[in-house]
């Protein structure tokens, strides 16, 4: 892949074939042109293979400009977008406006892995490096500190009947191992950055249950980001789309020590976990998710 510049100009890797999975971004950056802040368009493909960074000024920052630089794109593109993902809520209102327009599924999902890996390495690598860079203005997003949302709880039907925390060696999900995508159901992997050890252990969530076939499509219909203890309110809950969340389980005093060891494990690897649906110990999963739980502050 070609290094990226750290200019204001724009960048592409259109050319590159990637997939059909795009993920988008449009958002002001921690950098100051002319008085004003600097506003990119990123666009990345689900491997994160084909990369497009579009300057907008900052008094073009519009649904039809922005909706201008994905037609763009699409049109340069070897593989066309089928589902184009999104994950910052601010701006929900203006993509999902230039997208309405543009023939491809729109998904507000968290689940933008190879956009978040890019911009943290935007954030790391290039960002610093421009001329106008701010760092009091790097963090395009506040961390959470006080949740107030309250979880929806899932329906009675698709509800396990036992949970279980668990890990995997890293090399599992690498070339040789025995996670791909032959063995996770309807399930989806997201992908795994290479400075990981292959010797660390991933954390994660079986869930048990005789509706496995039924929960697992169910998963697969929503944008599944993430599985979280929440360790105040002692409950386990499921991230899905931009900011839903559903209520999974609640823990007792043996199950919240265990999700304490589980969230220590996800933080050991930048959030990285996975969740497996199975009839039982010795079924094969109906759907199996390798997940990550994206930075807040991107």
């Amino acid at each position: 892949m070609a290094s990226e510049n750290t200019e204001f100009q724009p960048y592409s890797s259109a050319a590159v074939v990637g997939t059909a999975d795009w993920e988008l971004d449009c958002y002001s950056r921690p950098v100051v042109v002319e008085g004003k802040k600097l506003w990119e368009v990123l666009i990345t493909d689900s491997e994160g293979k084909m990369r497009i960074c579009e300057p907008l000024p900052s008094n073009r920052v519009n649904s039809r400009e922005l909706r201008a630089v994905i037609e763009k794109a699409i049109e340069e593109a070897d593989v066309k977008p089928g589902t184009i993902r999104f994950f910052r809520g601010a701006m929900f209102n203006m993509i999902n406006i230039a997208l309405s327009e543009i023939e491809v599924t729109a998904r507000p999902s968290r689940a933008t892995y190879a956009l978040a890996q890019w911009l943290e390495e935007r954030n790391r690598e290039v960002y610093p490096k421009m001329e106008g860079y701010r760092a009091n203005m790097a963090g395009g997003g506040v961390a959470s500190f006080l949740d107030i949302r309250t979880p929806v709880k899932l329906p009675d039907a698709l509800r396990g009947e036992k949970y279980a925390f668990v890990s995997l060696p890293l090399a599992e999900f690498r070339e040789g191992g025995g996670v791909d995508a032959s063995t996770i159901g309807v399930g989806r992997l997201c992908p795994i950055d290479p400075k990981f050890p292959s010797d660390a252990f991933v954390p994660g969530v079986v869930i048990l249950t005789a509706r496995a076939d039924a929960l697992a499509s169910w998963l697969a219909g929503t944008e599944i980001c993430g599985f979280k203890c929440d360790l105040r309110k002692r409950i386990m809950v499921m991230e899905s789309d931009i900011s839903t969340q559903f209520l999974v389980a609640k823990l007792d005093e043996t199950q919240r020590a265990e999700g304490i060891v589980y969230e220590e494990g996800k933080d050991a690897l930048d959030g990285l976990h996975f969740v497996s649906v199975q009839k039982d110990e010795n079924d094969d999963p109906k759907g199996f998710w390798l997940l990550r739980e994206i930075p807040e502050n991107l």
